[in-house]
Formats: C-alpha cells, structure tokens, sequence
C-alpha cells in the first residue's frame, strides 16, 4: 500500500487513551496471559508516564509480563491506517528507537516498542510502576555526552575569558 492509499481514519485523542489500555490489557492478561510462566501475579496492569511529544501521546504500558513505550496520536491529529507488525522508526530524543504498529481489540492502533519482555522476576509491583515512569522520562531526555579533561582546554586565559572550548 503506498502513502496515497493509506486510509487516515486514526484519530487523535485530546487526552492519552489510558483507561482504555488498562481495560484492553487486563481483560488480556485475564483471558489469555494468567497461568504462563512468565506472568507475574503482583504488577498491575498501568498505563501512564503520558506526556505530549511533538504532538502526539508518548507513555507507557505497564503488564504482568512485560513494559512497552507506547505512541498514540495527540490532539487534532490523523495517522493512517497501517499494517500491524509494521516497524517504524521514530527520533526520540533519547535517540533512534523502533516501534511496531499494533491494535487493540476495538481497532485502535498505537505504535509499540518492547522495553521489558518478559519482566524480571525480581522487580516488585511497585518498581516496576516507577520504572514504568521513569522509562518516559529517559525516552525524552537528551542524550549525556561527555568529554575527556583533554579536549577541554582549562587553561587560565581560557577561564578568565571565558572561553572553555573543546
């Protein structure tokens, strides 16, 4: 399907569709997830972290079983209707990061990126909610870059100039 055949019928959301995720997952987790080895009895299902970036809704989907960074369209928005399991590449300013299209069971797409799956088995209910959170803010956090003491010249002409370079 090229980009002029994409159906635009996704609309956005005016605030991020939270109560719907933590319906659609926990029916999941009931239905389908409960009794397999790698599901954890004390993490809730939780969405969260939401925040507007480049005007879409970018938060996280907290499971028994895994962590998503997940993607929605944002207010006034349209995404085309696209092929699930398709990868996407998104810049983040964390960096680069792949997302896969997914739906959930009404038909809302959301884009999806697998931080944790399985989770670890040692993470309590309420570590994984704060890393849940947390993994927003690092997703939208500038990368640190450092620099060796011997590219920065620290010369006293250079301080009193106030020209520290690299």
């Amino acid at each position: 399907m090229s980009e002029l055949e994409l159906s635009w019928d996704i609309m956005g959301y005016d605030a991020p569709p939270i109560e719907q995720l933590e319906v659609c997952f926990s029916e999941i987790a009931e239905k389908e997830m409960k009794g397999l080895p790698f599901f954890r009895e004390g993490i809730p299902v939780k969405a969260g972290g939401f925040t507007l970036f480049e005007k879409q809704w970018i938060g996280t989907v907290l499971t028994p079983w895994m962590l998503e960074l997940v993607v929605f369209p944002g207010p006034s928005q349209e995404w085309p209707r696209r092929k699930i399991g398709e990868r996407i590449a998104l810049e983040l300013p964390c960096g680069q990061v792949k997302f896969v299209v997914g739906e959930l069971a009404d038909g809302i797409q959301y884009l999806a990126c697998s931080l944790m799956s399985p989770l670890d088995r040692h993470l309590k209910g309420d570590q994984a909610v704060e890393l849940a959170e947390n993994s927003v803010k690092m997703a939208l956090s500038l990368p640190v870059q450092t620099q060796s003491v011997a590219e920065v010249d620290l010369s006293r002409r250079s301080l009193f100039r106030g020209q520290l370079r690299s």
